[in-house]
């Protein structure tokens, strides 16, 4: 079903609902402007933490009531941290601003014309909108792929992947060694990104430091963590000597690594790609890809490649008056040219600052200048002392980089008391191997074909 089918049915849908259960979202009246922002991700939550005790009054829609902090979503999955270290709860960040609202619920659909925004628990008007839904895996089409891989892109799913690992090695155990055990040990990474190469990374330290000691009837010389590439080397947006490192430092640590090599199909049990490789597997993680995660709503000639939303150089929807978008789902045309902008976590932050600045020269009727985008750097970590870090001409590989990796990543942590967990986390794990995969708190169960998986992504 095509953008625009799915918009009209989604619209009949909803004017059904809405009209068989009328509903006003609660939020006090104002003499200042409104601005709703759907999604608390890194552009919604710096646009609203900007807009703190200002003139205008903020409305943050999200389906979960927490940030999620997802580049150390792995160390999630693979016991390094636990849930509540990356995320925080929207009203804890906000309790001390009065003129910030945050609202539990799923957008369905936004109406421009009468600026409207409709959701799972009823109807809010605005002055300003801002889209900053992010971003959701993409399966570039591949059905039975999504239907059957992992996906890590919200904490329920790194849950997910943290009890499957743990629910196979306990199935592992109770099987003589052969094809079907090696199965449910071996664990295959789709995606030689940033995400991909860390999670191969913590997979192969959990491999070599905590299994054999948790489930030490296994053999874990048997046990492969393969990374598979599509394109011609890891990590494809950093510097060649970033990516010979980071290849050197995972097959240091007993990682397979394969490039040039494109999944065709995974049936749940067998990988298969398209250089003949097939990998029996219980365990395929897939972080090739993902794409913009609009509204409804949106005019199908606003959507653009990689299903994000044309904006121009105020970061405004053409066409749509006082709509923005920003971060994942946003997609620059600067003066007739397209602007290539990463879908990463610091360009999603200038998003909300710069648009934070001029929502506010808006309400003085102040001129605004255009959006510049400050290309501050790459980094991946690999492992312990392991990490490649480009900054501009600036690159270094190895333990200096390791700490700089961990050092930013601490201080775009939201909250001090987030920021000193992760630290205690990462110092005891550090010293001790000492990782929480032992408990299985909430079983994870594939789900059949027909169904959809058990922590799905859905609109903000």
């Amino acid at each position: 079903m095509s953008y625009n089918q799915k918009n009209k049915s989604i619209t009949a849908d909803l004017k059904t609902e809405l009209f068989l259960t009328p509903m006003k979202i609660r939020i006090p009246e104002s003499a200042d402007p409104r601005v709703v922002i759907i999604g608390g991700g890194f552009g919604g939550l710096n646009l609203a933490k900007k807009l703190r005790h200002k003139p205008i009054q903020v409305v943050l829609i999200d389906k979960h009531n927490y940030h999620t902090f997802q580049p150390l979503l792995y160390q999630v999955a693979t016991g390094g941290l636990e849930p509540d270290s990356i995320g925080t709860a929207y009203r804890n960040i906000f309790e001390k601003s009065s003129n910030i609202f945050f609202r539990m619920a799923e957008t369905r659909e936004i109406d421009p014309e009468h600026k409207k925004v409709y959701t799972s628990i009823g109807t809010i008007h605005y002055d300003f909108l801002v889209i900053a839904t992010g971003a959701k895996t993409n399966f570039f089409g591949m059905e039975e792929v999504e239907q059957n891989a992992m996906a890590m892109k919200s904490l329920p799913q790194a849950l997910d992947l943290r009890s499957l690992f743990v629910q196979n090695l306990e199935k592992a155990v109770n099987l003589e060694y052969g094809d079907e055990q090696e199965s449910l040990m071996d664990i295959v990474v789709v995606g030689g990104g940033p995400t991909g190469v860390e999670t191969a990374g913590a997979l192969a330290e959990l491999k070599r430091h905590v299994f054999p000691d948790e489930f030490g009837e296994l053999d874990f010389k048997i046990m492969d963590i393969h990374l598979v590439e599509a394109g011609p080397r890891l990590l494809g947006t950093m510097s060649e000597k970033a990516s010979e490192k980071t290849k050197k430092y995972l097959e240091e640590l007993g990682v397979r690594v394969s490039v040039n090599t494109g999944l065709i199909s995974y049936d749940g049990k067998v990988a298969l790609f398209n250089n003949g490789l097939q990998i029996p597997t219980e365990s395929l993680i897939w972080t090739a890809g993902v794409k913009g995660n609009p509204v409804y709503g949106i005019p199908p000639e606003l959507m653009v490649k990689g299903n994000r939303i044309k904006v121009d150089e105020f970061l405004r929807v053409p066409g749509l008056d006082d709509v923005f978008a920003i971060g994942d789902v946003a997609a620059m045309h600067r003066m007739g040219q397209w602007e290539a902008q990463p879908m990463v976590a610091p360009a999603a932050i200038q998003h909300g600052q710069y648009l934070a600045e001029t929502l506010l020269r808006i309400r003085k009727n102040k001129p605004i200048g255009m959006f510049r985008y400050v290309d501050k750097g790459s980094m991946a970590t690999i492992g312990r002392n392991k990490a490649v870090v480009d900054l501009g001409r600036l690159r270094f590989q190895g333990v200096f980089a390791w700490f700089v990796w961990m050092f930013v990543h601490l201080m775009y942590l939201v909250g001090f008391r987030n920021r000193l967990v992760v630290f205690v986390n990462w110092a005891w794990n550090y010293f001790s191997y000492d990782k929480g995969l032992q408990l299985i708190i909430h079983p994870f169960m594939k789900t059949p074909k027909n169904k959809a998986p058990l922590a799905k992504e859905s609109l903000a």
